[in-house]
């Protein structure tokens, strides 16, 4: 009986060849060119590296040991897409703006879509722990024109580096947390406590692979923003305190040059306190792309 035309003896050199020849050929159908592309690489590190069972069967446990820990409070698989720089690099393809627009960054693995909607000065620190941080600004276009009722979302890490989703018990629900809008002029202001580098959580199976690899597993001091209008571009991006010595080794590759800031000490009823200001530029959605 004739084997017919594809080929059956897989073999090293081969492999990914067959494993394609065994796909569907449509251009109406993109997965089965990705399932190809993504196979021959594999296959090609498999024969780069060499492994032997039992280093292929760890490496099939490491990632079951990704799976379990995720739940609802923790993505264990984006904080390995943004240690690897996949999550960076996909930002970079796919968020190419004008010059002078805000750049995206990743949006990490502590985002709530959820965060509660707040009146313009309203403070998101809801115990009140840390020095006092005054965050304001404006969302503007491409020409400076103002937009007005710009929705910004916040989040960060509080005064010892910890999200509120990483300490439930400690935190109050929703801590350091909140969604804006913009007035008129497009500005913006609210109050928070100052933010705390960090070291990425290394108790689960992506950050103890990394941490035996020698790989510098910090984080510097940053807020988080998600900037929202029709019409409009959503900026997802990060603003860095520039004092932070850790700039250099960011974990995730978040920090650009644009949004490296100076925290800067000012007097406000009558106390030293931080302030932060900050103008978020946004490029028009292009025809046909989501906001």
């Amino acid at each position: 009986m004739s084997p017919g035309p594809i080929a059956l003896d897989f073999n090293e050199t081969n492999s990914s060849e067959i494993f394609a020849q065994r796909l569907p050929l449509s251009k109406d159908k993109p997965l089965p060119q990705i399932l190809a592309v993504v196979v021959a690489h594999l296959h090609e590190i498999i024969r780069e590296l060499r492994p032997t069972s039992a280093d292929w069967r760890s490496a099939i446990e490491f990632l079951t040991e990704v799976g379990h820990a995720c739940d609802e409070r923790r993505q264990e698989w984006v904080l390995l897409s943004d240690l690897f720089g996949v999550s960076a690099l996909v930002e970079e393809i796919n968020t190419r703006r004008p010059r002078q627009a805000t750049p995206n960054t990743v949006r990490g693995p502590f985002f709530r879509a959820d965060a509660p909607k707040l009146p313009l000065g309203a403070t998101i620190s809801l115990d009140g722990i840390g020095e006092r941080l005054d965050v304001s600004g404006y969302v503007k276009d491409l020409d400076g024109h103002p937009i007005a009722g710009a929705e910004i979302m916040t989040w960060q890490a509080n005064a010892q580096g910890y999200y509120e989703n990483q300490q439930p018990d400690l935190q109050p629900e929703f801590n350091l947390r909140g969604v804006f809008k913009a007035d008129g002029q497009g500005a913006f202001h609210y109050r928070t406590v100052k933010p705390a580098g960090y070291g990425v959580p290394d108790d689960g199976p992506v950050g103890k692979l990394l941490r035996q690899a020698g790989y510098p597993l910090r984080r510097p001091a940053h807020l988080h923003f998600m900037v929202k209008a029709p019409g409009f571009e959503t900026i997802t991006t990060h603003l860095y305190d520039g004092s932070d010595p850790h700039l250099g080794e960011d974990a995730i590759f978040g920090v650009k040059r644009e949004l490296i800031r100076d925290f800067q000490r000012v007097s406000a009823d009558g106390a030293s306190v931080w302030r932060l200001d900050f103008t978020f530029v946004m490029a028009r959605a292009k025809q046909g792309a989501e906001a």
